[in-house]
């Protein structure tokens, strides 16, 4: 090595010493160094910390699977596949009805009318979708099971089908393994109301229990407020049903109430006012029970219905179970209409409208809507149909009213002498008092019962109407004058409190049906004689008075129609008195059948001729 080299070498050496020194890190620098490194330190253990939780987690997650699914294989058997699914929703409608099923259950979740709204302007859902139960309940591998816990799926992966233009169906199925399921099978038709229900259990035998006879259909739902008036709705609120081949028969209205039916059963109607769900077998239910529950009145539903139906089952690879539901309004035409044609019978789906029983129901089934459904294709407005179907009723019944009156006429013009027999005979005498009235209303050939009798004929109108209008389906919204809705009750002013028995609004229909009542009798007490029991006369003024709070909640149709036939009726009375009864000759008619002999009734002349029979013995 040259001398050169060596020069170099050391001046290198000296150059990386010196760039040693010059870049050595200082004390605070160190201390950073150290801090980093303990900091990445700390970091390479919390992750190596973390994975390990993880993996931990993993395992424990894997573990609590497997415990759940021995759970769930415990608790369902052959139904634990069916378990924790996520909900989803298929539609089936038409023109007229919307219904809403979930695969939680295979279930109708709601039913939509698509032509009503509620009082509110909101769609008309016919349950109440919180509380509905929907479902089949049974024993399988010794285990309760209910199809409302259970998923089913849509047999051709349908979300949405529409039976508008021709019949279609969903068919929904719990599947338990290949060629083993349990099937609900929904069929619409166009324009219908009418969805035919199907229950098929295939390929069950070895799941239900084989010495169940029956498995359990279980139905029950909240029934909704869908009117203005709560309290006159949930009269008419009511689980219906009706014996196979014989008659309709319902729960109680107005309390809690629940039978189990011994016989069978022909179909179940959850029914409120305007609407109804009715549940109707192909053939008959057999075992049925039923329960109703009233709710309280600040609960946001009416009711509670439930319907517990045995269905038969004998343990084959295939059975089936044909019902139908009718969804839809409680018109009474449409009810016959559907009624009369199921299966060739009628099963009578038209007594869902209470039209009243026997004679009142007769009235309004031959005479009253026959008359309003004529009256509705030529008119619109159903507060002039009322008031011609009035006219038209008050004519009809003229002759009684005119004879009625006439009855009253005689019984005015004499009311002087019976005066006159009151001042001669003393009260304390008052069976010699009626004696003599008596005598002279015989006399006279006045029959003091006389005007009773057409007032009989005329109450089964009133009653028959009372039950009509509550129920008639064609007034439900229907507004005339200051009234918004005709089956409702009328408001011209709402009360800041609610007043015991007559509510928190004022009615101006039945305040003119109160008042035109306190005209009729007023004149009616001018035509009374003075004999009459005391206090009768302030009664008669009190009626009209408590009409206020009998009526003030009532359909505002019913109070115009009382309203319209009192009024009818005052004006026939000024007519009858002015231009067709003279009180004179009316008294002058009187005095002279005095003059002839009394005739006996044949009952009378019966009575004597056996007493002088009994006499010549």
């Amino acid at each position: 090595m040259d001398k050169n080299s060596i020069y170099g070498l050391l001046i290198i050496g000296a150059i990386l010493i010196g760039y040693t020194y010059l870049t050595k890190p200082s004390e605070e620098q160190l201390r950073a160094i150290d801090t980093r490194d303990s900091i990445a330190r700390v970091d390479r253990l919390h992750n190596e910390e973390v994975e390990a939780a993880r993996l931990e987690g993993l395992k424990t997650q894997y573990a609590e699977v497997k415990e759940d699914t021995v759970a769930m294989k415990e608790t369902y058997g052959a139904f634990a596949g069916a378990v924790n699914q996520q909900e989803e929703f298929i539609t089936l409608e038409n023109e007229l009805v919307k219904l809403t099923l979930n695969t939680k259950g295979g279930r109708i979740q709601n039913v939509q009318l698509k032509e009503f709204q509620t009082h509110d302007s909101l769609p008309l859902l016919l349950w109440a979708e919180k509380n509905s139960k929907f479902g089949l309940s049974f024993y399988a591998e010794n285990k309760p099971m209910n199809t409302q816990d259970l998923f089913f799926e849509e047999a051709y992966g349908a979300t949405s089908v529409d039976a508008t233009n021709s019949e279609k169906g969903v068919s929904m199925r719990l599947m338990v393994g290949d060629d083993q399921y349990v099937e609900y099978k929904y069929t619409l038709a166009p324009d219908s109301y009418m969805v035919d229900f199907t229950v098929n259990l295939v390929g069950m035998q070895n799941v239900i229990s084989r010495n169940s006879n029956f498995v359990t259909f279980n139905w029950q739902a909240d029934i909704p407020s869908q009117e203005k008036g709560r309290k006159f709705e949930n009269q008419y609120t009511g689980l219906y049903y009706k014996f196979f081949e014989d008659a309709v028969d319902y729960l109680s209205a107005g309390s809690d109430d629940e039978e189990e039916l011994a016989t069978k059963v022909k179909w179940i109607g959850f029914k409120q006012q305007f609407f109804s769900s009715v549940l109707i077998a192909d053939e008959a239910f057999k075992g049925v029970k039923l329960k109703s529950v009233v709710m309280d009145e600040n609960a946001p539903i009416l009711k509670n219905f439930s319907a517990e139906i045995s269905l038969p089952y004998e343990g084959s690879q295939m059975e089936s179970h044909d019902m139908t539901f009718y969804f839809g309004p409680n018109k009474f035409q449409t009810l016959r209409d559907y009624g009369k044609d199921f299966g060739g019978k009628d099963i009578e789906m038209h007594k869902l409208v209470d039209l009243g029983w026997t004679v009142f129901g007769w009235i309004n089934r031959y005479f009253v809507i026959p008359i309003f459904n004529f009256l509705e294709g030529f008119i619109s407005n159903y507060g002039i149909i009322i008031l011609i179907l009035t006219i038209i009723i008050k004519l009809l019944l003229a002759p009684l009213t005119y004879k009625s009156y006439m009855s009253t006429a005689k019984m005015k013009v004499l009311k002087p002498q019976i005066d006159a027999i009151n001042e001669k005979i003393p009260k304390d005498k008052a069976m010699e008092r009626q004696q003599a009235t008596m005598a002279l209303y015989k006399k006279a050939g006045v029959n003091p019962m006389g005007g009773c009798l057409p007032m009989v004929v005329q109450f089964p109108f009133l009653i028959a109407l009372f039950r009509f209008f509550p129920a008639s389906f064609e007034l439900r919204q229907q507004s005339f004058l200051w009234a918004t809705d005709l089956s409702s009750y009328d408001s011209i002013l709402e009360l800041p409190w609610d007043i015991p028995w007559y509510g928190d609004h004022v009615s101006l229909f039945c305040l003119l049906m109160a008042g035109t009542n306190l005209v009729y009798t007023s004149m009616n007490g001018q035509m009374q004689s003075s004999n009459q029991m005391p206090g009768m006369k302030y009664m008669m003024y009190l009626m009209p008075v408590m009409f206020l709070g009998w009526f003030n909640n009532y359909a505002a149709g019913l109070s115009y129609y009382y309203f319209i036939a009192t009024l009818f009726t005052v004006l026939q009375t000024i007519a009858i008195r002015k231009f067709m009864v003279d009180d004179d000759k009316v008294l002058a008619m009187l005095e002279a059948n005095k003059k002839k002999p009394v005739k006996k009734s044949k009952f009378q002349a019966r009575l004597e001729a056996a007493a002088k029979q009994k006499g010549k013995k």
